[in-house]
């Protein structure tokens, strides 16, 4: 494997039709002001997203995460970003795609709700 940098650009290169669907689903805490990275390193890992302010990381677990070594392999890296004192969620890309509203009312419980979307002053009008 590449080193962690290099290997999160490739992966934001990249991204699954989960993790865009994903990021558009954080929109309104985005604009709210809550700061979120996309394939962030956290040591020897590369996590989905981050909301560094509210220790949050949330995994988009697509069908390999549940073969073979897959769940140990989630464990041992839950239990890695736990030590660094974040919170580890994880949406299926099946809740993702099939189920928004779900994802989206399940962010809300851990964030509360987002922030109304600032409005747009007037423009400066010529007297």
């Amino acid at each position: 494997m590449d080193d962690p940098v290099t290997f999160a650009r490739q992966l934001r290169r990249r991204q699954t039709p989960a993790e865009r669907k994903f990021w558009a689903i954080l929109h309104p805490w985005r604009i709210g002001g809550l700061h979120w990275r996309r394939q962030s390193p956290i040591g020897p890992y590369v996590v989905d997203f981050i909301c560094k302010s509210q220790k949050l990381i949330v995994e988009i677990d697509g069908e390999t995460h549940y073969l073979e070594a897959g769940p140990a392999h989630d464990q041992r890296r839950t239990a890695f970003l736990e030590t660094r004192r974040c919170r580890v969620v994880r949406f299926t890309n099946h809740e993702v795609m099939d189920n928004p509203e779900g994802v989206f009312t399940m962010l809300t419980e851990i964030l509360g709700p987002p922030a109304p979307e600032p409005k747009t002053p007037p423009p400066n009008l010529p007297l």
